[in-house]
């Protein structure tokens, strides 16, 4: 089976063999895609020309009503979708879950946060200005819509939920969308994209999906365009740099690499619920999705007393975990989505042992449930021990992209905040502590260099939504090595597609301009 590409309107098959998509339990081939032969230039003229001209003639009302619809048929598509996340990622039910569910969750709630909107198209900020003397001429700013392409180069670990986290503040501010999914996970995401297309759902040229490689994608942006990247800090890099991206002054969003952590507090010891919460998440963020998590916790630091006690507890609740086929009865955590991200992986956890005591884990002798270790791309829950997290560099610096964490002791506050801030930029942080002069020392300390930071104590309990749970309600993103990006936020996402711009002129013809534009306070509820 070969999956096609939908540009211009219209499915296409590349030239070529194809990458193939296979079964990361198996090995077994399930698809090939490609994008080899495509003319990218035409598609994103087409979604801008066409898609854009089309959207920005729609109110917001009219396009949270189109979210709404998608959001409808992806829940009556669900279990379909779920089978693809299993066969093409190797989800477990939990996993398939947290992927698919996500995204339509993530849909409804902007269809909610739209719901005051309204008829109006733009957006207007603040009151008018005055500018002369007589009142005769005033300003007064605006927000409209970019004229461009929302592009979308997506990871491999949330082909659904990325797609639609990005594409529904995209389509609701006006802007046409062009997918570039992740090639070895690309189904699902292509999958949707067709059940949207067959349902008729949105206008022509507002969404499209390009599979495969991105080839010359980027040689063709141009001013108005938005290029939002989630992956590596190296292709963010050269994303950033691309001569186009920099001579037309293309807007870029990025989520990057993350050494995210968690911390437990001095008062938090064996028998606290602050311990009994740390262990619990620590453990669901190792294996939930098999770690391949951009927000999965990576560094645990406790105090040095309770260290110990900490890696032996998670080590414990590890040892319960079956790993193997997610068809297989019991089995509670599947394999990484391929062969060669299960040998980075490994090359990660080698890489940390040069410093870092093997807990549990590692790979040797591991047979997975219900599978072949010789087939499948699987790796067992790993957690280390680095018992000097000063001097450590490697255990700051290293994300493996699994299920891996390492617990490192801190011997006081100011300790403690050097070693967080050595993860250069971070997603998340979680504090389990009921110290509140700690925990408010630690957040201003570390606050900068995160994008998100969660604080749990024995009255929030297992309330929370989770260390690596993004609500669609809430900013997701981070500074310096997570990429420097900005998503989610309830309306405040749809900023990354409108341009802020100010009119002057008399005040009827400003009041005229502004009649039909929603409060742009509500971008910031």
């Amino acid at each position: 089976m070969r999956l096609p590409n939908y540009i211009c309107d219209r499915w296409i098959e590349s030239k070529g063999e194809g990458v193939p998509l296979v079964d990361p339990v198996t090995g077994a081939r399930l698809a090939s895609v490609g994008s080899d032969g495509l003319d990218l230039a035409a598609a994103l003229d087409h979604a801008r020309q066409v898609g854009g001209v089309a959207l920005r003639q729609l109110s917001h009302a009219e396009r949270a009503g189109m979210l709404a619809r998608i959001a409808d048929l992806l829940s009556a598509g669900r279990e379909a979708y779920f089978d693809i996340s299993r066969r093409n990622s190797g989800a477990t039910e939990a996993d398939a879950g947290f992927d698919v569910d996500g995204a339509i969750f993530t849909l409804k709630s902007y269809v909610r946060a739209a719901r005051n909107l309204g008829d109006t198209r733009g957006w207007v900020e603040g009151g008018e200005v005055p500018l002369s003397k007589g009142g005769n001429f005033v300003g007064r700013h605006f927000l409209a819509p970019q004229r461009g392409v929302a592009i979308f180069i997506n990871a491999f670990n949330f082909p659904a939920w990325a797609l639609w986290e990005k594409a529904a503040p995209a389509l609701l501010a006006g802007m046409p969308v062009l997918i570039k999914p992740a090639t070895p996970t690309a189904w699902l995401a292509q999958r949707m994209v067709a059940d949207v297309v067959e349902a008729d759902i949105l206008p022509a040229g507002a969404l499209s999906v390009v599979c495969g490689g991105a080839r010359d994608l980027l040689d063709h942006v141009r001013e108005g365009d938005v290029v939002s990247f989630t992956g590596s800090a190296d292709t963010a890099r050269r994303i950033r740099t691309h001569p186009a991206i920099v001579e037309r002054a293309v807007r870029v969003n990025v989520e990057a690499d993350s050494v995210n952590s968690a911390v437990l507090g001095p008062d938090a010891g064996p028998g606290s619920a602050e311990f009994d919460l740390a262990v619990r998440e620590v453990v669901r963020e190792m294996t939930i999705k098999s770690g391949q998590k951009c927000t999965a916790i990576r560094r645990v630091f406790v105090p040095a007393a309770h260290a110990h006690a900490l890696a032996d507890a998670v080590a414990t609740k590890l040892g319960k975990v079956t790993v193997g086929n997610p068809a297989a009865e019991g089995v509670r955590m599947g394999p990484l989505v391929s062969r060669a991200q299960q040998a980075a992986a490994l090359e990660g956890i080698a890489a940390l042992r040069t410093e870092c005591e093997l807990v549990c884990g590692g790979g040797e002798n591991f047979e997975p449930v219900g599978a072949s270790a010789g087939e499948g791309a699987f790796v067992p829950p790993t957690l280390l021990f680095c018992a000097d997290g000063e001097r450590a560099e490697v255990a700051h610096r290293v994300e493996v992209f699994g299920p891996v964490a390492t617990v490192i002791p801190y011997a006081d506050a100011a300790s403690l905040a050097r070693m967080v801030r050595r993860g250069e930029g971070s997603l998340v942080a979680s504090v389990y502590s009921s110290d509140a002069a700690f925990t408010d020392a630690l957040v201003a300390d570390i606050a900068d260099l995160h994008g998100r930071l969660m604080l749990v104590d024995a009255a929030v309990g297992g309330d929370h939504t989770g260390h690596g749970n993004v609500m669609p309600t809430c900013l997701h993103g981070g500074p310096g090595r997570a990429g420097g990006g900005e998503e989610l936020g309830g309306m405040r996402a749809l900023g990354l597609y409108l341009r802020r711009h100010v009119v002057q002129g008399s005040p009827e013809r400003i009041a005229a301009l502004a009649a039909g534009c929603a409060d742009a306070a509500l971008l910031s509820a």
